[in-house]
């Protein structure tokens, strides 16, 4: 469903890769891998359309994404390295905004049930600014199982999170997984998932 032809990424004089080839299908995790430096967040935000390639182009159920803009976004949720979290907002208030902001309005009861889920039931109120770092991870990837995409696209969701928390998400994803979703994502921490074998895309520098 999901397809990258002949990509190349360049940065300034730099090709961090080219003529690179992938397919991902429903029910599938693909891992990217790869030292700093080797274009992996830079081919996630290929992917979701934050950036173009320098040669060839992604392709959704066969069509261009760069045509069926629209359509693929409906279909994709990207949650990037940054939390992306509002300081001055409450975990409750974060979590509506970006589910708002990503064309999943979600109500209070669900939201405040996905931060539970994510150990951050009791935050729900505060203002994001008293938050550890780990807390505001939870906030943020609490958007994820609301989420009614078919494609994830993770930049490091493991960051920053407990034992615990990292479980959940790795369960999380296996849930998606089993429901015919996809995922493609890229960690530096070690990945299980459940009844799965992710394949393996190596970026080198």
């Amino acid at each position: 469903m999901l397809e990258g032809k002949d990509l190349a990424c360049v940065r300034g004089d730099r090709t961090l890769f080219s003529r690179l080839n992938f397919v991902l299908d429903a029910g599938q995790l693909l891992l990217v891998q790869g030292t700093n430096g080797s274009g992996k967040t830079s081919l996630l935000r290929m992917v979701c359309g934050l950036m173009a390639p320098a040669h060839g182009e992604i392709r959704w159920r066969g069509e261009p994404t760069s045509e069926e803009r629209e359509a693929f976004h409906a279909e994709m949720a990207y949650f990037g390295h940054a939390p992306a979290i509002k300081e001055d907002l409450s975990a409750w208030e974060n979590l509506e905004f970006s589910c708002r902001l990503a064309g999943d309005p979600v109500s209070r009861e669900a939201a405040e049930l996905a931060l539970a889920r994510l150990g951050v039931g009791h935050c729900r109120d505060l203002p994001a600014k008293v938050l550890s770092q780990g807390q505001r991870r939870r906030v943020a990837l609490a958007r994820i199982p609301l989420s009614r995409a078919k494609l994830w696209i993770l930049d490091e969701p493991l960051t920053a999170l407990d034992v615990a928390a990292a479980q959940l998400v790795q369960t999380l994803l296996g849930e998606h997984l089993a429901e015919g979703g996809m995922a493609m994502l890229t960690t530096h921490q070690p990945l299980e998932v459940a009844g799965i074998t992710p394949g393996v895309l190596r970026l080198s520098a």
